[in-house]
């Protein structure tokens, strides 16, 4: 049997209207339907509702740790600068983190992860036979971020379900790793939630292997692309494509060319040098673990800070100042370029390696120069890599298909650290043959303030939410249109049977008019809506609806148990609600 609340004693603030700076529709939807309140800059507070809801979907992600046999922790959000200076993060990713100090100067960073928290727990483990192990918690994280948006999308503090694997080899971490990927497609088809497996950038976290499961919506702030013949799909910061070969063969000899006040790609290719962006280079100058390097990529392409990131193997990668540019060149940015350069690491895109007839900078403040063959006058010295980022409309890298790029939200996201965590902070077990392995980990996430979010942008119509039965706030609610005692009757007795039947039910027994409450159940999106109305009196009748449906049926009181049996069981299904 589930509870009954009625809607008179629950704090709902629902809105006519969302506020001004409202822009996604989960966030004005989310404020209106009185599921969150606006604290501070990405700072929210969970209201009742939402907390409902909030409880409903860590249910679920307990229910599917426990199954893949994992442990709950819960660790602290205050952690010693000792262990992230161990794992060698205190510098590197500290523009994010909120740090403080304590009264004896002790420094303190609040959790963005909890890597070296859990890690530094594992060292207790002493032998394989204890393994695998999987860990998990469900707690506060913290993000100094800078432009917080949309609601729960992008937030400075936000709930998190976290796991961990540990195991002795990368052969273990493989199956723990597949083990976590179905589990995560697991939650999210329980949350109706139609995500994406998208090949990723694990950065300054150290992974081997790296996949975010992403929600298309134009609210997202990630650039996703997929595959539309084939199931290849993938961050833009990581995406691969297949780019045609282009073999020019205009061999020129390189030859300087004076270009005042030219520092940009669009100078160079309006009149009257005429240069169009794909016969550019694009010369740009990075600090990688405080090393200067350089990378060369086409006029018309950009750069990917994360591709740049893993090729160099670098911990944190960063655009150079433009001193450090000026002393490395000796030139400032707009005239810069690979041509006999020898002053430190030279990367060089793949998609300009065969190009030839090619413009890049001089290297001298106001000229450029021109027929340079990227073969001979730049691969010499340099390492091919790819570093470029893929635009929408280019081919698949997998099969004969076309990439198409979209929008979308990270809602979950997999990592293999292998013993990127382990070795520094000396997490190691005996293996079999009595030597000392250090941990082989794989971490696993899910924002749950993000999942909820991304729940309402696929779910939702111009009247308010359509939650799925497994986030609802209340699996039902009945509603009396009208004020009578004969009618708040028959509604107590609905309302009970609907209890009795499994459900959680809101009784909204407000002295408000009719239409405010059926406005307010459709904004607030409760699956089952049963209004008790004067209509119904001398026939024993209620009208059923659901909220993912258009239109109502008439209902005798002595079907609403039975019926109401039916939907729960039906709704429970994943991929019941199509919105």
């Amino acid at each position: 049997m589930s509870a009954v609340m009625r809607a008179s004693r629950l704090f709902l603030p629902t809105l006519k209207e969302a506020p001004a700076d409202t822009v996604a529709a989960s966030h004005q939807l989310l404020v209106r339907a009185g599921f969150i309140r606006q604290l501070g800059a990405g700072l929210y507070s969970l209201l009742p509702l939402g907390r409902q809801s909030l409880g409903k979907l860590e249910r679920i992600l307990r229910d599917e740790m426990e199954r893949v046999g994992a442990q709950e922790f819960l660790l602290p959000s205050l952690h010693p600068s000792e262990l992230w200076r161990a794992s060698g993060r205190w510098d590197t990713i500290d523009e994010t983190m909120f740090r403080l100090r304590d009264r004896r100067g002790g420094d303190y960073c609040l959790a963005m992860t909890h890597e070296e928290a859990i890690t530094a727990l594992a060292g207790e483990l002493q032998s394989y036979r204890q393994l695998p192990q999987i860990w998990y918690q469900i707690g506060q994280k913290f993000r100094d971020e800078l432009r917080p948006r949309a609601g729960l999308m992008r937030v400075r503090e936000f709930q998190m379900k976290d796991a961990y694997s540990f195991d002795l080899d990368i052969a273990g971490l493989d199956a723990s790793f597949e083990r976590m990927r179905a589990a995560y497609e697991r939650i999210f088809a329980r949350c109706n939630v139609d995500v994406l497996p998208a090949e990723a950038s694990s950065g300054a976290m150290g992974g081997r292997e790296s996949i975010e499961f992403v929600v298309a919506t134009s609210a997202g702030e990630d650039q996703v692309v997929r595959c539309t013949t084939c199931a290849y799909v993938a961050n833009v910061e990581v995406a691969r494509s297949r780019v045609p070969a282009v073999r020019d063969d205009l061999s020129e000899r390189t030859e300087v060319f004076a270009t005042p006040g030219v520092v940009t790609i669009d100078a160079l290719a309006a009149e009257p040098y005429d240069v169009p962006p794909q016969r550019q280079l694009k010369t740009l100058v990075y600090v990688g673990d405080d090393e200067l390097f350089v990378a060369v990529v086409r006029g018309d392409h950009q750069l990917s800070e994360a591709k740049l990131q893993a090729a160099t193997g670098a911990a944190v990668v960063r655009p150079a100042r433009t001193e450090e540019i000026v002393g490395l060149m000796g030139a400032h940015p707009g005239s810069l370029g690979g041509v006999d350069f020898t002053g430190g690491a030279l990367l060089v895109d793949e998609a300009v390696r065969d190009r030839t007839g090619m413009v890049t900078g001089a290297n001298r403040d106001g000229f450029h120069l021109r027929g340079v063959d990227v073969g001979r006058d730049l691969l010499p010295g340099a390492r091919v890599v790819d570093v470029r980022t893929v635009m929408g409309g280019e081919g698949c890298p997998v099969c004969e298909g076309v990439l198409e790029s979209f929008q979308a939200l990270e809602v979950g996201h997999i990592f293999k650290f292998g013993t990127r965590y382990s070795v520094p902070l000396g997490a190691t077990v005996l293996a079999a043959d009595g030597t000392d392995l250090p941990l082989a980990m794989g971490s696993y996430g899910i924002g749950l303030g993000r999942l909820l979010a991304a729940v309402v942008e696929q779910h939702h119509d111009a009247s308010g939410i359509i939650w799925p039965l497994a986030l609802a706030p209340f699996a039902a609610t009945v509603l009396t249109l009208g004020q009578s005692a004969e009618l708040a009757q028959i509604a107590e007795q609905v309302a009970a049977s609907l209890g009795e039947a499994g459900l959680d039910v809101l009784y909204d027994d407000r002295p408000e008019r009719p239409g405010v409450k059926l406005k307010d159940a459709d904004l607030i999106g409760i699956p089952v809506r049963i209004s008790v109305s004067p209509r119904g009196l001398a026939d024993r009748t209620v009208e059923w609806k659901l909220r993912c449906e258009a239109t109502a049926v008439r209902v005798t009181l002595s079907e609403v148990a039975e019926r109401a049996s039916q939907y729960l069981a039906r709704l429970s299904t994943p991929r019941a609600y199509e919105s």
